[in-house]
């Protein structure tokens, strides 16, 4: 059985990711690369099945209640 392609991130993806972005140099990270894997995991969710995010997204605007 193979693994979600969201669940197997690229640890030079995450080193990539982890360089802050000038927005995010402002008020910095404690653990960038947690919080670059986690940004990857999210995105690499997104990507594999954007009509199921799109579904559980609190941000979707053509969202039904």
């Amino acid at each position: 059985m193979t693994e979600p392609k969201h669940e197997r991130i690229d640890e030079q993806r995450v080193a990539d990711r982890a360089e802050l972005l000038p927005e995010e140099v402002g008020v910095g990270s404690d653990d960038a690369a947690a919080q670059a894997r986690i940004v990857l995991e999210d995105s690499d969710a997104r990507t594999e099945d954007p009509e199921q995010t799109k579904a559980e997204s609190s941000q979707t605007p053509d969202r039904q209640p």
